[in-house]
């Protein structure tokens, strides 16, 4: 495939123009290949700067969306096969990256994305009126609602570019990535399984673990992240296109939203299908608030893995320093040799954000009025926005922390046989409140827990080394 920058500009030479609709006429700049309506919401819409520009998975989701409805209707005959097939190379073009630069709109425009809807279809009209050897901006014989927009409202067409874009977001970043992690974990957790440390809850000394087993959980997290992933996959793969405007159908034919949602699915090899209510599809996101809900859960499982890491390799000298981070980069620019957990510090950024956007996430999906929820374009936005942010920080993670952890063995035995909380095992033999005592009172006269065993007359240097052994201490006798 020709790249974006070797790809020929067909609107590098194009004059001002000026063009109408159904609100009048406007100039248009030279060298674009949008129109009126574009220009319009720049106008009307002067919110934010790049990091506020519609997602372009939205608008490839869109282009892809008009060449199946347009080969769709050049099949059943009722649009002209050359419009037909110049909408689709010009949808082409647009997928391949070819035009970003013509899709300049932001997300905080129409609550039903009707903006970003014709952007396309005017982007697209006028590349297919290019190919077709007429003048842009004529909107013959290639008309931006006539042709592009046939049997489409943006009430439809924009929430099925919305669950494409994210399904393939989902599919082929945030899965792969979260699963490369759970790989790196697991095989962390393998690594690690002979190694005898001390737990913690509360933050205080706890019984003795093995890492693997520490890893273990933090594998299980991931991989129950990614299950709850894919069982919500399938209901974003519902498509609204065919209920038009709210739900009804209208200026569609009988079978239409089936045909459109098989050829999408062809076209993305993904399991798209028609929505069974488009009255709902419409009206209501709830799947996409869930599946922001899967994602907000999985980063809060993700901060937490982070955290632990970032704790256990504390110090190196002056921390708990159970476990060494790769250093990939000097960590201060005053402190010579300092190296910080930056991947941890990255990872719990990125869940931050990702908490945040499920906030605005859920809140747009409450913002059905009857037939239509207006937040479609801040829904769509937040949510590619954590997708992608979870899938790749997952991979970085991976493979700049996780894959180059190693383990201080000496640091792990000094903490574990100093740790109080071995007298644990006591309790089958001497019971709670005598194991208790010995504790208390190892820790208060700063001996080791053998000492202050034996001091107490309740078992002798032999017992305390027969029923006290870290190793045996990991899991049901």
């Amino acid at each position: 495939m020709m790249s974006s920058s070797a790809f020929p500009d067909p609107a590098a030479n194009l004059p001002p123009r000026v063009e109408s609709d159904s609100m009048g006429s406007l100039d248009i700049p030279a060298n674009c290949l949008y129109g009126c309506q574009t220009q319009r919401s720049l106008m009307n819409f002067p919110i934010g700067g790049i990091e506020s520009k519609m997602p372009l998975e939205v608008v490839y989701a869109m282009a892809l969306v008009k060449k199946c409805c347009a080969e769709y209707h050049a099949e059943i005959g009722v649009m002209d096969t050359s419009v037909a097939t110049a909408i689709a190379q010009a949808a082409d073009e647009v997928m391949a990256g070819y035009h970003d630069r013509h899709f300049p709109l932001v997300t905080f425009q129409t609550g039903s994305g009707t903006q970003t809807n014709m952007n396309v279809n005017e982007v697209l009209s006028n590349r297919a009126i290019q190919i077709l050897g007429g003048e842009v901006g004529s909107k013959s014989p290639v008309h931006p609602n006539d042709h592009v927009n046939k049997g489409q409202s943006s009430n439809d067409s924009f929430p099925t570019a919305m669950h494409i874009a994210l399904t393939k977001m989902i599919t082929e970043i945030t899965l792969p990535g979260l699963q490369k992690l759970h790989q790196g974990l697991a095989e962390k957790s393998a690594d690690f399984k002979d190694i005898v440390k001390i737990g913690r809850t509360h933050c205080q000394d706890a019984t003795p673990l093995t890492l693997g087993q520490e890893f273990s959980g933090y594998a299980q997290q991931v991989e129950y992240g990614i299950e709850r992933l894919q069982k919500s996959l399938p209901s974003i793969c519902r498509l609204a296109l065919g209920g038009t405007a709210v739900g009804t159908g209208l200026n569609t034919s009988k079978g239409y939203d089936v045909a459109i949602a098989d050829r999408l699915a062809k076209a993305s090899k993904l399991p798209f299908v028609t929505a069974p209510n488009k009255f709902e599809a419409l009206a209501a996101h709830d799947s996409l608030v869930e599946i922001s809900g899967v994602l907000n859960t999985i980063a809060c499982g993700l901060n937490k893995i982070a955290n632990d890491l970032r704790l256990l390799a504390s110090g190196p000298r002056c921390g708990l320093g159970e476990l060494s981070l790769p250093e990939n980069e000097p960590g201060s620019s005053i402190m010579p040799g300092k190296v910080n957990p930056t991947q941890c510090e990255a990872m719990t950024m990125v869940c931050a954000q990702v908490m945040g956007n499920h906030v605005a996430v859920t809140v747009g999906g409450a913002q059905g009025h009857f037939e239509l929820n207006v937040f479609k374009p801040l829904m769509v936005a937040n949510l590619l926005q954590s997708a992608r942010l979870i899938g790749d920080a997952s991979k970085s993670f991976t493979e700049n922390c996780v894959s180059g952890l190693t383990v201080n063995t000496a640091r792990v035995e000094e903490l574990m046989n100093a740790s109080l909380m071995l007298v644990t095992a006591l309790n089958p033999h001497i019971g709670y409140d005598k194991a208790s005592e010995i504790a208390k009172k190892a820790h208060k006269a700063g001996t080791t827990l053998k000492e202050a065993a034996v001091a107490s007359g309740y078992l002798t240097a032999e017992q305390f080394d027969q029923w006290i052994v870290p190793s045996e201490m990991i899991g049901p006798k």
